[in-house]
Order: C-alpha cells, then structure tokens, then sequence
C-alpha cells in the first residue's frame, strides 16, 4: 500500500465525501477517486459504500481505519526524523579520518560540536587505511591523502601540502639552516614514512620523486613524528600532522631553494550528494572553521 493512498482513504473516511477530502489535501476529485479504487483493486474488498448523495465505510474500511491511521503515523514521525533540512541537528555523525589528524584535529573540535547539538552524537573510526564508507554505513570520511578515481563525492575541506621539517636540536647538532637546496638532501638523515621512500618534490613544474636516505623508517605518521622530534632527521610529513609541532616550535619548518613541495588537501568524503544529514553539514562547518583560523598562512 502506498502511503499516499493511505492519506487518501484516511481524508475520505473523515470528510465524509470526495469532494471535501480532495479541497482539504489540494487533490482534484478525480484523482481522489482514482486513488481510493486503486486501494480497494490491491486490497481486493471494497472500503466505502457509495451513493449519488452519500459515502460512509464498509466493514473492511472500519477494519483498516486503525492500520491506516499507524501507517500515517510512523510515515510523518519517519520524515520528521530523517528529514535533512529539520531545524534540530541530531543522531549519530558516521566518520572516518586518519590516526593523527583525528587525534590532533577531529578530537579537540567535539566537545563544542556536541554541546552545541546536543541530539548529536558521534562515532569516530581512526584509521590509515581507505574504509568503503558505502559498506560500512559511514556518513562521513576525512582523508588527506591524493584519491583515487571513485563514484564518491569528494570536496576540499583546506589546503594540506607536504613540508620538511627537523628538531631544533637535528638542526643544531648538525649546523643546518633552516633552507635547502637539493643537493643538501643527500647530506641529511631523513626519517621516512612508509610507503613514501621517495619524497614527491616539484622541480622547474615537474614532479620528482627524490630518493632520501635515513636510519629510522616507519608505517605510521604518529611513530615518524615522534622520530623526528626526537632529533633522527629531518622528515616529510603532511602539514596537518604537524601543525601543532610547529606552532609550539618542537618541529622547525625547512624551505627548499630549487624545489616546491607538492599540494595536497583535506577532503571531505561522502557517499552521495543528495539528502546529505544535517549533522554533516554543522561537522564540516565546524571542521573548516578550525582549519580556517589555524590556517598554513597564519
């Protein structure tokens, strides 16, 4: 049974006529009654006696009013609760971001998010690795990585490049400036990041992959950080896993005379364009603000 149908039968039961139950629902009489036979087709009985001055309920349509009237119940709670557009911000926020942005980034950003929309809640799944959103019934994934090609609907959340970066005392055991040329590379210990053994550097507008060498090489961002504050070498790391180093000076930024690092960027992922939560939405307004204020530039 199609809910409109219900609607229907339900307006009809109440007015009293066909007349009056399409000016109450903005119906043309016609359909009303195209409608009501198409229930009764389906239903195989018949709801309504029917006469040139009168209709009122069968037997079966006395049987069905309290059904009816469940089903359009459950309907208009359903739309007031999954309707994107309501007002109120509320149930569980589905995402997915890397290790060390979501513990540096996502995490501080919640309680202000949650205590402003408090209806919302939010299940977090940090990891490195490419979860199928689609598959495991995820709103949201923030990713900072190049992607791949996908049927996915992807936008930039903020800017996210490459940077080199080294501790004070790296730099200060070794006399090193805070500017290098590419040469210089091949005279510094280099803390890698599996797998990107090869640094992707922009030489004249081409992309190189520049061998490096070191004796610290890691698989997680978190353990080449650690590494590299520690004073092992110099390392190549995405600006948002080590902002903050930065900003409180426990990693010093080195720029390249004869190269530029490659563009990457924060992006939001989601399963499709349409009938997006509103709970995404207030997540990615509230997600690109902080980015905003604690932006590359500033």
């Amino acid at each position: 049974m199609q809910t409109t149908d219900i609607r229907i039968f339900l307006a009809v039961a109440a007015a009293g006529s066909l007349s009056a139950a399409g000016r109450n629902l903005d119906v043309a009489v016609m359909q009303v009654s195209r409608r009501i036979a198409a229930l009764e087709s389906e239903l195989g009985v018949r709801l309504f006696h029917r006469t040139t001055r009168s209709i009122s309920l069968t037997a079966e349509g006395e049987a069905l009013l309290p059904y009816a009237r469940t089903i359009s119940d459950a309907d208009e709670s359903a739309l007031r609760e999954l309707r994107p557009q309501a007002a109120r911000v509320s149930g569980t926020l589905r995402l997915t971001a890397p290790s060390v942005f979501g513990q540096s980034i996502v995490m501080p950003l919640l309680p202000g998010l949650l205590e402003k929309h408090p209806e919302m809640n939010v299940d977090l799944n940090l990891s490195d690795q490419v979860i199928d959103i689609v598959g495991q019934g995820l709103d949201l994934a923030i990713r900072v990585a190049t992607l791949g090609d996908s049927e996915l609907v992807a936008r930039i959340v903020a800017p996210n490049p490459w940077v080199i970066c080294a501790a004070p005392r790296y730099l200060s055991a070794y006399g090193g400036p805070t500017t290098l040329k590419l040469a210089d590379l091949d005279h510094h210990q280099c803390v890698l990041l599996q797998p990107v053994l090869r640094w992707p550097l922009l030489v004249d507008g081409q992309l190189q992959k520049r061998r490096v060498h070191g004796r610290v090489t890691a698989n997680s961002v978190e353990a080449v950080r650690t590494a590299a504050i520690q004073g092992f070498g110099l390392t190549m790391l995405a600006y948002w896993d080590v902002a903050s180093e930065l900003s409180s000076g426990a990693l010093v930024q080195l720029e390249l005379q004869d190269a530029e690092m490659e563009e990457l960027s924060v992006w939001a992922v989601t399963p499709t364009r349409k009938y997006v939560p509103a709970r995404v939405k207030v997540f990615l307004d509230t997600l690109q603000e902080v980015l905003t204020k604690s932006s590359i530039s500033s």
